[in-house]
């Protein structure tokens, strides 16, 4: 098994991923090799929690153009995590 730093890269700050956390639910992008179990164990292990179900997402990058170049952002994987009622990872708590 991974690090748990290697699987998990940072967390999702978007409008939608921060209205989640009312409902116990955390966003990361992680590694695109990490599977579930990885996730889920990474979660638990940085952040002393307990974790009910991971849901994974491949985001495809999109074709992005200035002026005359164009280019493709990379390819990313995101995670939602759901944690068990009445735990919250601290961090998240300024966003």
């Amino acid at each position: 098994m991974r690090d748990a730093r290697e699987v998990l890269v940072r967390p999702v700050v978007s409008e939608k991923s921060v209205g989640a956390i009312e409902e116990n639910r955390y966003s990361f992008w992680v590694n695109p090799a990490a599977n579930k179990v990885e996730v889920k164990a990474a979660v638990e292990k940085m952040f002393k929690v307990h974790v009910i179900g991971v849901r994974t997402i491949n985001v495809h990058g999109k074709m992005k153009r200035v002026g005359r170049y164009s280019g493709k952002t990379s390819d990313r994987k995101k995670a939602i995590v759901t944690l068990k009622a009445g735990e919250r990872i601290e961090g998240f708590a300024g966003l």
